[in-house]
């Protein structure tokens, strides 16, 4: 392959990759504590669950 060629790669594909930097204010806004924390108590409840059946 000559020095001056491109190999293709990430360069090739830089164009079709597109930031989105807006946040829409109708989106639901969910503190991840929360989501953390409904995770916990979910798997609390299916080894309940499994300990009891």
């Amino acid at each position: 392959m000559d020095k001056g060629q491109n190999s293709g790669g990430l360069m090739s594909s830089a164009g079709l990759v597109r930031y989105f930097d807006s946040e829409d204010s109708n989106a639901i806004k969910i503190n991840p504590k929360t989501v953390i924390a409904t995770g916990v108590l979910i798997g609390v409840l299916v080894q309940l669950l499994t300990f009891v059946a």
